[in-house]
């Protein structure tokens, strides 16, 4: 495990532990940070959870997450101030890269104690899963996205809406990944980054979620493994494309639809034309993690890709939150089935004005109960729903459009 893979590693004077943060609690990265404390004890002097653009890791999750980890040793990633930039990958590189998506240079950036924090280890701790901007999850993203600056938040996420959610959904070769491991090749090849990568499934006998996978290492192939047991636990197959899909969003996890729209982006790909997507998010009370991001998605709304697109043409603020027109574009489904969003926290003239249907979730919830559906196919007094108890953390996609291997681009 890992205590065996660090005792190869030798010991360390200063350890920096770069795990996800509570979206990512199914991850098992908190234990894994917990055994790395375990066995470094001070010599794990920082852990900086990899925050993106999300929330700051409260108390009470922290507890959760990585118990027994002491509050001191952690630290706040801030995307928009706390970053420096490493390297510029040239536009000629970007546009073959990107197949001519983006022909700017693209400025690589870390957070200052990643890149300047003097440690002699740096671990690079989570979950490879199938993702919306990278293909799959983890790796070189954590570090470049989950503990980088708006550069490579905004152009990642924007490339990854233009070439297309169902393209980059569950590969590991997309225009995104491609920039990121390019990154860290070109420049932060000297950084003493060891990557710890779970693969995380459902167990069929208990329903718990169990690691399927451990790997350690500190290059593409330690990732490449990882993707290809995750394509295998994490994509489930659908022969038949239902009509009426319902996902449950933790509220522990899930605040915001910038989070829980994985409902929609990990469920597209089955969903039946014209079907309806049933959001069961009692937790969620706002749009944006981000009050800035917040703000445009109210203004601007989920819209279908041209819309969005002609926005960014026209509008400055939304061309200058490109990460944002991302997620609208993400979280539209092109007008093919229906989005009822049950959210605990927001109001219905909220949820309709950013372009969703909305239900009482208490209602709804009377109709389409987490507690008593069971993952997957459910027959409710001859209505046949399938049913999703966390859409992070998987995909699923009918078998006919999606053979689960990746893209050869």
């Amino acid at each position: 495990g890992l205590h065996t893979a660090l005792e190869r590693l030798g010991p360390r004077r200063r350890v920096l532990a770069v795990p996800p943060d509570f979206t990512r609690y199914e991850s098992q990265a908190g234990m894994l940070t917990r055994f790395a404390y375990d066995f470094y004890g001070p010599a794990l002097v920082d852990v900086l959870p990899a925050l993106g653009t999300h929330r700051p890791v409260s108390e009470t999750q922290r507890v959760r997450m990585f118990p027994g980890v002491p509050a001191d040793r952690f630290r706040i990633h801030d995307w928009k101030r706390d970053v420096v930039t490493v390297g510029e990958l040239p536009a000629s590189f970007v546009r073959r890269a990107t197949g001519n998506i983006h022909r700017s240079p693209w400025s690589c950036q870390l957070n200052r104690l990643v890149a300047e924090g003097g440690h002699d280890l740096i671990l690079s701790i989570g979950q490879v899963v199938p993702h919306e901007v990278a293909g799959m999850a983890n790796y070189t993203k954590n570090l470049f996205v989950g503990a980088g600056g708006a550069s490579a938040i905004h152009i990642s996420h924007f490339i990854s809406a233009v070439y297309g959610i169902e393209r980059t959904l569950g590969r590991s070769d997309t225009p995104v990944r491609r920039l990121l491991n390019e990154a860290l090749d070109r420049f932060a090849a000297d950084l003493p980054v060891v990557f710890v990568l779970t693969v995380v499934g459902r167990d069929a006998a208990t329903g718990r979620r169990v690691v399927r996978g451990l790997f350690i290492g500190d290059h593409h192939d330690c990732f490449e493994e990882a993707a290809e047991l995750s394509r295998a636990v994490n994509i489930e197959m659908l022969d038949e494309r239902p009509r009426t899909v319902v996902c449950y969003l933790d509220p522990d996890e899930f605040r915001s639809t910038w989070l829980g729209n994985k409902a929609i982006y990990r469920t597209r790909m089955a969903i039946a034309d014209r079907g309806e997507l049933v959001v069961l998010a009692p937790g969620v009370e706002c749009f944006g993690e981000d009050p800035d991001i917040d703000r445009l998605i109210r203004r601007y709304g989920y819209r279908p890709t041209p819309e969005v697109l002609a926005l960014v043409d026209n509008r400055p603020d939304l061309a200058a939150n490109l990460a944002t027109a991302a997620h609208l574009i993400h979280g539209t489904t092109e007008g093919r089935f229906r989005v009822t969003y049950c959210a605990g926290g927001l109001s219905r003239s909220e949820v309709e004005s950013v372009g969703y249907e909305y239900c009482d979730p208490a209602t709804m919830t009377q109709r389409f109960d987490p507690r008593k559906l069971r993952e997957g196919w459910n027959d409710l007094g001859g209505e046949r729903i399938y049913f999703v108890s966390n859409p992070g953390q998987g995909l699923w996609a009918y078998r006919g459009d999606f053979d689960g291997e990746p893209e050869s681009t």
